[in-house]
């Protein structure tokens, strides 16, 4: 079992901020001093471009860069040239949705879920609009259980994309990634399967190959690591039938007037200079995972999850709590109302106490107009969190409860 106090040593904010509770590592998780000292490395020792220097600093940047993609690769049950690096989640989902533009026409059917990130629905959205096919919407009950039966009437043989959350960012439910792959082999034969690891990415351990998917992307931030920093993982036969996302320096094999060559992936789709000291710094962040076994990472965050819920439930009885009713399908994130706050003053209030919700849509507009919400609150974990963090919260939330009852009240 992990131990939440020594693990908090690991990361220099608690230095600055001993008090702090954390609970929104769903938006961002926090930096281990590893990852810190590892982007300064970069910054202090070879602070050079990479690919094609032929001088000591360009060639260990160029060398520290491509083993985080081997790092990567390796943690992800991958192949070395399947691994793209992006700016982020969003920047992934993007570059895939421009890419498959050329294989999507107007007889065709897009088909995303209620609960995606608007990351992985509005790009699919907007391709659906350029392209003329159909787009069409998953609907998800409150509990995040996608509905197998509806999924299969919703795909056919036009269905060409399929996009999916692994973990919802607002319900904190986990799909049953190999069981949906399964369905959407038989029913849509030609569709490419696009699965968003955002929020599983840093509570779970991920093989590409057992869940059977097309496309996997993910975010750094959170997982331990920098801000501007993402993965699109892609099938080989796949990646190298795509087109470019973006043009410009080392992208190309050879620019001439009449026509030019662009290089084979992963490369073909990383255009420019990229966030060099983030991608090295992130294997840093990979590395601290893997020390502290991502099954056992699992099970501490579940078994807080569940403390947490029971807690909720406990201390408050007119919490709407969203999300799947048993803790075993959830993911490590709870997200709530109560009638008569809103989530905006109750986040408020918890910050004056040093406790870090989120508050709002968190980027799922559609999931929340269908449950005819304007906004939840929502905790999330992560290994640094304890008891005594849920405890704590809930003793604020309750003080914080008398002072919105007494106001709405006069």
């Amino acid at each position: 079992m992990l131990e939440p106090k020594k693990i908090r040593a690991d990361f220099p904010v608690f230095a600055h901020h001993p008090d702090l509770v954390y609970l929104d590592s769903a938006a961002t998780a926090l930096k281990p001093r590893v990852v810190i000292e590892k982007e300064r490395e970069y910054m202090e020792t070879y602070p050079a471009n990479i690919s094609r220097g032929l001088y000591a600093l360009s060639e260990r940047a160029t060398m520290e860069y491509e083993t985080t993609r081997h790092v990567v690769a390796q943690w992800i049950g991958a192949q070395s040239d399947e691994v793209i690096f992006t700016k982020g989640t969003t920047e992934s989902l993007n570059l895939l949705a421009y890419a498959l533009e050329g294989s999507i026409g107007k007889e065709d059917a897009i088909v995303v879920t209620a609960m995606d990130h608007h990351a992985n629905f509005l790009p699919w959205q907007a391709l659906a609009r350029r392209t003329g096919a159909t787009f069409r919407v998953l609907p998800v009950p409150e509990s995040g259980d996608i509905d197998l039966e509806t999924l299969k009437s919703s795909l056919n043989t036009n269905t060409k994309a399929f996009a999916f959350p692994y973990v919802s960012n607002v319900l904190g439910s986990v799909s049953p990634v190999r069981t949906i792959v399964d369905i959407v082999r038989t029913r849509a034969p030609q569709a490419q399967i696009i699965l968003d690891a955002a929020q599983a990415a840093p509570h779970t351990p991920l093989d590409v190959q057992v869940l059977g998917v097309d496309f996997l992307a993910f975010s750094a931030h959170k997982c331990f690591g920098p801000t501007g920093v993402g993965v699109l993982w892609g099938k080989r036969s796949l990646l190298e039938s795509l087109p470019p996302f973006q043009y410009g320096g080392d992208m190309v094999e050879s620019a001439r007037i009449e026509n030019s060559l662009f290089k084979k992936p992963p490369h073909r789709f990383e255009a420019g200079t990229p966030n060099i000291s983030g991608v090295i710094a992130f294997r840093a962040a990979i590395e601290y995972m893997q020390s502290l076994d991502m099954n056992h990472v699992r099970e501490y965050e579940a078994s807080l999850a569940e403390y947490a819920l029971q807690q909720l439930r406990l201390n408050f009885p007119d919490i709407r709590i969203l999300g799947p009713s048993e803790n075993k399908n959830r993911g490590s994130l709870i997200s709530f109302t109560f009638p008569g706050i809103h989530p905006h003053d109750l986040a408020a209030s918890l910050a004056e106490e040093n406790i870090c919700i989120r508050a709002g849509s968190h980027c799922a507009h559609p999931l929340h107009h269908a449950l005819n919400i304007s906004a939840t609150a929502r905790m999330s974990f992560s290994i640094y969190n304890s008891k005594e963090d849920v405890m704590h919260t809930i003793k604020s939330m309750k003080k914080a409860m008398k002072i919105f009852s007494k106001n709405n009240n006069r």
